[in-house]
């Protein structure tokens, strides 16, 4: 039953992202962030994730759970997650986020250029 809630968790990113567009996703992953970062820290730390996991549905995860999800998502080894590495898990918990993330960047960047250009 513990498997359920992730794979439950991970169908929404597609969704959210058809309905948000690449922009609109990633706004709502610097949301999540927010929910869960510790905010002394402006980091996701163990017990920030812990206290605050309810607000994704995670609140049935283990602790062991909990930190195999920052070990995952700690690019830079500080035991937390930063802003870039959560959203980089967050599409990396999703196969179909993977492959569509490609086109979004490509628009992304022509979004950026035709602002800047």
């Amino acid at each position: 039953m513990a498997g359920t809630k992730t794979v439950d968790f991970q169908d929404y990113l597609p969704t959210m992202a058809d309905k948000l567009g690449g922009e609109g996703l990633i706004g709502e992953l610097c949301n999540g962030f927010q929910l869960l970062m510790d905010q002394e820290k402006g980091l996701i730390t163990f017990e920030s994730l812990k206290r605050n996991s309810a607000h994704l549905g995670l609140q049935g995860l283990s602790n062991d759970e909990l930190r195999s999800m920052l070990r995952e998502g700690d690019m830079d080894g500080d035991g937390a997650l930063n802003q870039m590495e959560f959203c980089v898990l967050m599409f990396r918990l999703s196969p179909d986020l993977m492959e569509e993330s490609e086109i979004w960047l490509e628009d992304a960047l022509q979004q950026e250029f035709k602002h800047h250009g």
